[in-house]
């Protein structure tokens, strides 16, 4: 189906009337529907502080050991030969690059992450898009589309004060005013998650090809190409287990890791004493001075090697949502630490001794009798880093696609209990045929450290930026410790980037090459997602020529129930008209979803549904918007109809609920019987749009209408109250919806009274009872309500639809040629090529109607 020009839609006169005189026209539409934040303040639910006892936090901490510190534990195998790969010409040099290591471990992992980075999560939750949510929740950014006040009543929506400091104030508005900031932050979270992703690739190749390595060890004559190819076949047998998943083994990860970590320490220690006990003057700093005295150049070309010494680092951050804050610090400062300072002084204690055996140092210094136990636990210890590292891309990828920033791809859960253990077909064979290419390409450790080195030192540099937004705007602190924070983490690792940089042609562009690859395809589908949507928000149909088509909408209601899948939580989709245009036939029962993805981890089952009405109850039409957070599940469910029917039949009964509430008050003053039975109906005229969160609606929530309709007035703003007397209110606005031409005249008649008074806020109220109702009346009305959900129930027996649009994006003939290349080409190719929208959620196929239509942006 194509698109066809809505100029002579009778919708088309009512939105130009709209932008006219734009208070009238919202006035009037938001009279027709009733405002989501009453729904939300019925099912918000008040939020607990969960204890956990220390019993509790130790057997977290035990299980966070293998999923949060298999790529930072087995870093000892490759590190020393990465920071050396031409020899060690100095004993000293051993000593200057032991001092950084111990450094570089004491600043970053343990006083950056451990103790500043983890504070910042969102709810529990930690990594980039963590970071990005606690962001947008203070600033009003336009890269997150369908944003509305009634969000932040989340229990899960955490905001710091309004109040905000000096800087937090000129920072907040700078970024708010910017379109170019907003765009470079979004991108600087892209290039984030990019990065995530690189290591996803890398990871495994490094980790894998590193403890395979040791085979050498006891057969000095194998062929280096022979050890490559057992670790391609290691690295596919890893790929292909994927889709199993790992519930089943994965309680073998943590004792893995465990010994792992106890190992190594162990030999370290046994080194330390056994070759060098003065390898422990690496602990004072002056070493790390002598060692850039002597000769600055190689010193700081070896910090490319040296940052791989806290590969992993970053995952302690991105799986926190999986175990607690008190947890991750625990493990890391009682175990990982410990080993993996006593590993790293033992083979710098070794090295003293033998220099020349600096590419195979950590085998080397492991005692003979105990080889081949510690190769094999470190076969398992780096298929474990691979597994959680590779997971962890499924995590981040699943974030991007929430927030609009990845093409739609196939989610499959692998566990029941776990949500976070999910596996993506398309991504996962990506991720090894680079992985492989990779491994196959470079063949040893020391180039694929220098492309490691830069997508871990830029995800430092990304989170360290987020990290400074966050404590200026959300938390607030103190300028001076802002400026320390920069001063001192920022230096360093800009200081260590700069050293990767200078390795690009050594196998540092392979991680710039993904990082670019996947930054273009993010980019282009998140601008092509937001010009969709600015799109249908600017041609979105008016209730009231919808509801003015008839009671019966001018159309054949056919049994059942249709679910009108739109990206609005707001207003109606063009796309209906199109249809509607083409089949003139809707369901008994019809309700516009919009399936909405906030910035936050995730929304209570309890607050996920909110519904409304639309226009008089004899229609059946309502919408329903479903919120989710960036972790939560959308996946097929046999009880998600029956919870949406629930949702919905509990909307009826709370709607009869309030309203008879509010009658049965009405005899308190002459005007409460003036007032709206349905509550929220009170609007101001002339006023924002509804997507606008500074919109000057007067909501009323429902604490308000139920004790007394007295509290309406108290709603007001003090110009407004002198209307109590009844007698002196403007003319109502009638919102009647029986005829096209009874609506059309009401508008009309709204714009001659704004003509006459068009310098003056008016206060319009709907009325949809002038007098109380009588025993009679609510009777009726208890038995209405009853019809209701009884012809609720007969359409739900009869099935439901989804109804979707399958749109395809255009640019306009007179759009810049960047555009159109980038809307015609980029967008359109990775619209063909991704999932459709019905499998991202999980909709059955049998009962799938789809619904064509081209927008032209």
């Amino acid at each position: 189906m194509e698109n066809k020009s809505l100029d002579s839609h009778p919708s088309s006169r009512i939105q130009d009337l709209g932008s006219e005189g734009k208070g009238e026209m919202w006035s009037f539409n938001k009279k027709l529907e009733q405002p989501t934040d009453l729904e939300d303040n019925r099912v918000k639910s008040l939020g607990h502080i969960q204890v956990i006892s220390l019993a509790m936090v130790l057997n977290i901490a035990y299980r966070s050991l293998g999923v949060v510190y298999g790529d930072l534990g087995t870093s000892p195998l490759y590190v020393f030969h990465s920071t050396f790969p031409d020899g060690i010409q100095d004993i000293e040099d051993v000593v200057g690059a032991a001092s950084l290591i111990v450094y570089t471990l004491a600043l970053i992992p343990l006083i950056k992450y451990v103790f500043i980075v983890l504070q910042a999560n969102d709810n529990g939750e930690g990594g980039t898009f963590a970071l990005y949510s606690l962001i947008c929740r203070h600033v009003k950014l336009h890269t997150i589309a369908n944003q509305h006040p009634t969000d932040q009543k989340l229990t899960t929506y955490i905001r710091r004060p309004l109040n905000k400091t000096y800087w937090a104030s000129r920072l907040t508005g700078r970024i708010e005013k910017s379109n170019f900031l907003q765009n470079l932050l979004l991108l600087l979270v892209l290039l984030g998650t990019c990065m995530v992703i690189g290591d996803g690739i890398l990871t495994p190749a490094i980790s894998v090809l590193s403890s395979v390595n040791g085979i050498k060890v006891s057969h000095p004559t194998l062929s280096q190409n022979v050890v490559v190819v057992m670790a391609l076949l290691i690295l596919v047998g890893v790929f292909s287990m994927q889709h199993i998943g790992t519930e089943k083994v994965a309680f073998l990860f943590a004792p893995i890791v465990l010994v792992w970590l106890l190992s190594i320490g162990s030999i370290g220690i046994y080194n330390i004493v056994k070759h060098d006990p003065t390898i422990l003057r690496a602990l004072s700093p002056h070493y790390i001075v002598r060692y850039f005295q002597r000769d600055a150049r190689g010193p700081w070309s070896s910090l490319g090697g040296i940052v791989l010494s806290i590969t992993g680092t970053e995952v302690m951050f991105a799986d926190l949502g999986h175990f607690s804050v008190q947890s991750i610090q625990i493990a890391f400062t009682v175990l990982v630490f410990p080993c993996l300072l006593a590993a790293y002084l033992g083979q710098a204690a070794f090295l003293t001794q033998h220099p020349e055996k600096v590419s195979e140092s950590f085998y080397r210094s492991i005692p003979a009798p105990i080889h081949w136990p510690i190769f094999v636990i470190a076969m398992f210890a780096a298929i474990v880093a691979s597994q959680a590292s590779i997971s962890a891309t499924f995590s981040i990828i699943k974030q991007a696609v929430a927030l609009g920033c990845f093409p739609r791809v196939k989610l499959i859960y692998t566990s029941k209990n776990n949500s976070g253990q999910i596996y993506i077909p398309e991504i996962n064979w990506i991720l090894m045929v680079l992985c492989l290419v990779i491994t196959g390409g470079f063949k040893n450790t020391a180039q694929i450290g220098n492309a490691y080195g830069i997508a871990v030192i830029a995800v430092m540099l990304v989170t360290t930026i987020l990290m400074a937004i966050i404590m200026l705007i959300v938390w607030q602190s103190n300028f001076i410790f802002l400026l320390l924070f920069l001063a001192v983490f920022g230096t360093v690792e800009l200081v260590y980037f700069s050293s990767v940089l200078f390795k690009v042609d050594s196998g540092g562009w392979v991680p710039l090459a993904i990082a670019s690859a996947f930054l273009t395809i993010m980019y282009i589908w998140h601008y092509g997602s937001m010009k969709r949507h600015m799109y249908e928000k600017q041609n979105r149909i008016s209730m009231g020529w919808i509801l003015g088509l008839g009671p019966s909408l001018g159309l054949v209601r056919v049994p059942g129930i249709g679910l009108f899948y739109t990206e609005l939580a707001h207003g109606v989709p063009s796309i209906f008209s199109h249809f509607i245009t083409h089949l003139p036939a809707i369901h008994a029962v019809l309700v516009f979803i919009c399936v909405k993805y906030l910035p936050v981890n995730t929304v209570p089952q309890e607050e996920r549904f909110l519904i409304r009405r639309i226009g008089p109850k004899e229609l059946y039409m309502f919408r329903c918007v479903a919120r989710y957070g960036y972790v939560d599940l959308h996946k097929r469910d046999d009880d998600f109809e029956c919870k949406f029917i629930e949702s919905l039949e509990s909307f009826i009964r709370w709607e009869a609920a309030a309203a008879t509430t509010l009658s049965d008050r009405s005899d308190m003053n002459p005007f409460l019987a003036r007032l709206p039975s349905m509550p929220g109906q009170l609007l101001l005229a002339n006023q924002e749009d509804d997507d606008d969160q500074n919109s000057n609606s007067i909501s009323i929530s429902q604490e308000q209408y139920s004790s007394s309709r007295l509290h309406l007035l108290d709603s007001l703003p003090r110009r407004f109250q002198h209307y109590s007397n009844g007698n002196d209110f403007e003319e109502i606005l009638a919102a009647t919806t029986t005829t096209t031409t009874t609506a059309t005249n009401t508008i009309n008649k709204a714009d001659n009274e704004s003509s006459e008074d068009s310098g003056m806020m008016r206060l319009r109220l709907r009325l949809s009872r002038s007098h109380a109702q009588s025993e009679e009346e609510a009777a009726a009305t208890a038995i209405s309500i009853e019809d209701q959900l009884q012809f609720l129930q007969e359409a739900k027996g009869v099935g439901l639809v989804h109804i979707m649009g399958n749109t395809m994006v255009r640019a306009r003939k007179d759009s810049i040629i960047p555009k159109r290349i980038v809307v015609n080409y980029g967008y359109a190719f990775l619209q063909r090529i991704c999932r459709d929208s019905s499998e991202t959620l999980h909709v059955p196929h049998e009962s799938l109607l789809n619904v064509g239509m081209i927008y032209h942006v």
